[in-house]
């Protein structure tokens, strides 16, 4: 009978190490064009948990994002972060964004970046540089979505390859 024991306890033990909840640690960005604002329009869209790790891990801020409790000086520090790690680059030339406004959906937080002053007709490529969250979380993956003028391109980028390029 001990035996038999033994033979379960084996059969099961693996079984159990795959039932612990596993993270997908992933943000999703779309680029689009807005014709009639001339301008490359970015949502960006990260887990609120993820955020809020980040937030007490760079900066010591207790972000408590999404509740009435929220600090006042959140918003700042993630638009500070999204600089120093989101880029974009229109003919290989860097192109800061202006950060609109962020909400809460759910468990994700949506910001919205611009970048205008665009012309789309005289341009060659967009290059995006996205390292959010790389820094925290070695596996972490960006998606980036582009669509612009009828060019459709999607990237996966990580820690280790971390930019992307869309030729017009």
């Amino acid at each position: 009978m001990t035996i038999l024991k033994k033979a379960f306890i084996l059969l099961l033990l693996p079984l159990t190490a795959f039932t612990a909840a596993h993270k997908f640690y992933v943000s999703v960005t779309n680029v689009g064009y807005s014709e009639k604002d001339k301008a490359l329009q970015i949502t960006t869209r990260i887990f609120i948990d993820d955020m809020d790790a980040l937030l007490w891990e760079r900066y010591e801020i207790r972000g408590n994002l999404a509740t009435i409790e929220e600090s006042k000086s959140a918003e700042a520090y993630i638009e500070k972060y999204l600089r120093a790690k989101f880029t974009l680059q229109v003919n290989g030339e860097n192109r800061p964004f202006t950060f609109l406004a962020k909400k809460y959906d759910n468990d994700v937080m949506i910001c919205y970046l611009e970048i205008p002053g665009i012309d789309l007709s005289k341009v060659t490529s967009i290059e995006i540089t996205n390292e959010v969250l790389t820094d925290l979380f070695d596996e972490q993956q960006n998606v980036v979505h582009f669509k612009i003028n009828g060019a459709k391109k999607s990237f996966v980028l990580m820690k280790e390859n971390n930019k992307g390029m869309l030729n017009l």
